[in-house]
């Protein structure tokens, strides 16, 4: 019984090793940069509400989603996607 238990343990030790790379890639493409296809939804949006933030991407992502009522059909889906 002891040997089968010493065997569960890489076992289960690779499983929670999975769980977390998982875990991790979720949240690195959460906070990934947005796609080509995202940026040209929102590039005319961007320029008209927030010129004076492009370049930084912490503040561009802030000012559009307080425009959000203002932006267009394509670009508001992009802020909605991203948690906005």
């Amino acid at each position: 019984m002891k040997k089968s238990v010493q065997q569960s343990k890489p076992a289960a030790t690779a499983l929670v090793s999975l769980i977390f790379l998982i875990a991790g890639s979720a949240l690195v493409s959460a906070q990934s940069g947005p796609s080509r296809q995202e940026q040209m939804a929102c590039r005319s949006d961007a320029g008209k509400f927030c010129a004076e933030h492009i370049g930084k991407p912490p503040q561009m992502n802030a000012c559009l989603r307080d425009n959000k009522s203002k932006l267009s059909d394509p670009c508001r889906k992009v802020v909605e996607s991203r948690g906005g």
